[in-house]
């Protein structure tokens, strides 16, 4: 059975963690769209790694990992990785492969990105800088190197040429030599070479053969570039679609659908975020939560749980269960509120408004459920979990028309609670944990 991991807010859902718990249970780990501004965290025998490109499935040996064309491949940041994750004895030669058909970012996305950034003033829309977006522009403007250009030396160095030097006239210098750019990516694309596939071809003959899948996927539906709040939003399809393109599988491919949503609900940089709290429960849930960008350390903007928002993420995606992290950072509170419906201009809506001047308008509608003395924190048995927590696991269900498979209650992978054994064990084929 293929299974699609996908982020169900605005990302920083936890999806590094649910990622590797499950990857022991398939063949590959495919990675679909984004590129190293995601960081996904993966807490291993009291060790903490952050994987920027690389599956979270490259922690378990057996496991074949997979970047796939849609995901934008910064060579420098790939190669740190790997040195870093070679540095605590995990290897990936054999396991790692890359899309011959992913694009690559080069110094002068990133300088291009910084540039770009500095003129829209309070239209920023809160970027990494790390030139992730204009080598998406790059490849939609027909003009992007793809990892197969790396063996096209006519290609690769015009290709090159041009992009330094459209950098150079918007920098107003010429700082950067496009001889030195063109040297360096071919002595990474040398390096690369062994582990470069045609990622549609990769995976059709697995799935021949009988081997299972979990397609990863970075960011969150919130931040999908047509279904999120455009136009602060990443450059890439977020949503399970960009399994599809981001691959080369068909959508039958896809066995199921999980989405992953924090007990609460975060962002990082602007935009627009109904149930932000911005007050001191806010700044105790951020500090409880170490919500803190893995990547970028940015302090992550935190609010209470958003139906709306949610039954958005669970309509374009076509969900089929849950799994909720961060359950433990609740513990304590008296009441936690849930929004459940949004008013706007006099009228109450429950569904997600496309216009962000309309979304500008709307103040979120609350109900509240009972917290909890008895920690959940590290419980990992359904039946540990204290009653007002079950309750509140309920009431999210029923909000959002999903099943919650798994609850989260700590950042170690045995910190996990299987919530509904029954979908475990038939997506599974057996006990999950």
């Amino acid at each position: 059975m293929n299974i699609a991991v996908v982020g169900a807010q605005w990302g920083d859902e936890g999806k590094g963690k649910i990622v590797d718990l499950l990857a022991p249970r398939f063949s590959i780990v495919a990675r679909y769209q984004g590129g190293h501004n995601a960081g996904h965290t993966v807490h291993v025998g009291g060790r903490r790694f952050v994987l920027r490109l690389i599956p979270s499935g490259i922690m378990h040996p057996g496991v074949m990992c997979l970047i796939g064309n849609g995901v934008v491949v910064d060579l420098k940041a790939l190669f740190d990785e790997v040195e870093e994750l070679a540095g605590s004895g995990i290897g990936v030669d054999g396991r790692l492969f890359v899309s011959d058909r992913a694009h690559l970012i080069l110094p002068y996305h990133r300088d291009i990105d910084r540039l770009s950034e500095a003129t829209l003033g309070a239209r920023k829309i809160g970027t990494t800088s790390r030139g992730i977006g204009p080598t998406y522009e790059d490849k939609a403007g027909r003009r992007g190197l793809r990892v197969c250009d790396l063996s096209d030396e006519a290609t690769l160095e015009a290709q090159i040429r041009d992009g330094v030097e459209r950098r150079n006239r918007l920098a107003g210098d010429s700082a950067l030599d496009w001889r030195q750019v063109l040297d360096e990516t071919r002595t990474y694309g040398a390096r690369l070479r062994p582990w470069v596939t045609d990622a549609s071809v990769a995976l059709a003959a697995a799935s021949a053969d009988g081997r299972s899948i979990l397609f990863e996927g970075a960011q969150g539906a919130m931040l999908d570039l047509d279904h999120g709040t455009y136009p602060y939003v990443t450059s890439s399809s977020a949503t399970v679609g960009g399994a599809c393109t981001g691959l080369g599988i068909g959508p039958r491919s896809i066995h199921g659908v999980l989405g992953i949503a924090k007990a609460y609900t975060t962002r990082v940089g602007e935009g627009p975020f109904p149930t932000e709290l911005t007050g001191a429960t806010g700044d105790e849930l951020r500090r409880k939560g170490h919500e803190f960008g893995a990547v970028t350390g940015r302090p992550r903007r935190c609010g209470w749980f958003d139906a709306v928002q949610m039954r958005h993420a669970v309509r374009v995606n076509g969900l089929d269960a849950l799994v909720i992290t961060k359950i433990d950072v609740l513990d304590g509170l008296a009441t936690i509120p849930i929004c459940v419906g949004y008013r706007c201009a006099g009228e109450t809506r429950t569904d997600f408004p496309a216009s962000l001047r309309r979304l500008e308008t709307c103040e979120p509608v609350f109900e509240s459920m009972p917290g909890w003395s008895t920690p959940t924190a590290g419980v990992r048995a359904a039946d540990g979990l204290p009653a007002e927590a079950g309750a509140y696991l309920d009431r999210l269900e029923a909000l959002t028309g999903v099943p919650a498979l798994l609850v989260s209650t700590g950042a170690a992978r045995e910190d996990t609670v299987v919530r509904n054994a029954t979908l475990a064990s038939a997506w599974f084929e057996g006990a999950l944990l």
